[in-house]
């Protein structure tokens, strides 16, 4: 039998199924509740899909199986630990976190986009991160103020 079919039990095989953390952002970890939900929940998920590596007999599959929740686990954990939850202002007269705002872009183009947390932000669903360029050019600014995002304009048409 070929050694490449062998199944490998060295600390180097093992080493192979460390995968390397999920980079975690610098920038304060705002959350919604249905963002800290979100963080949660994916948690929950992530030490369920490693307790069921953990019932895997081979020891190379439980590593390999084990190797995508182990960086998730630690991940999320992180990010529920400095979850801060962060209600949306009931005033609507400047764009806050939390606020859905709709704009106009100087070609034309009506967008309407929900400011959340970095790990609840999924622009396809309409929703951005407040870190992100676009929201860091809104947040702090009212209805009819045209703000400058590179050397495209954005107007404001309504904060909800």
């Amino acid at each position: 039998m070929s050694v490449a079919f062998a199944k490998e039990d060295s600390a180097e095989a093992a080493s192979e199924t460390v995968l390397p953390a999920r980079p975690i952002s610098d920038r304060a970890n705002l959350v919604t509740e249905a963002g800290l939900a979100m963080l949660q929940a994916a948690l929950a998920s992530a030490q369920q899909a490693l307790e069921a590596a953990n019932l895997l007999e081979d020891i190379n599959e439980r590593r390999r199986q084990s190797a995508v929740p182990v960086r998730d686990a630690r991940y999320f954990a992180e990010r529920v630990r400095t979850a801060q939850l962060t209600p949306t202002s009931a005033s609507t007269n400047v764009v806050a976190f939390g606020h859905t705002v709709t704009f106009e872009r100087d070609d034309g183009r009506t967008q309407t986009f929900r400011i959340v947390g970095e790990d609840e932000a999924n622009p396809a669903q309409g929703s951005i991160s407040y870190a992100s360029p676009v929201a860091a050019v809104l947040l702090g600014k009212a209805i009819g103020d045209v703000v400058l995002l590179g050397p495209r304009e954005l107007e404001i048409l309504s904060i909800s």
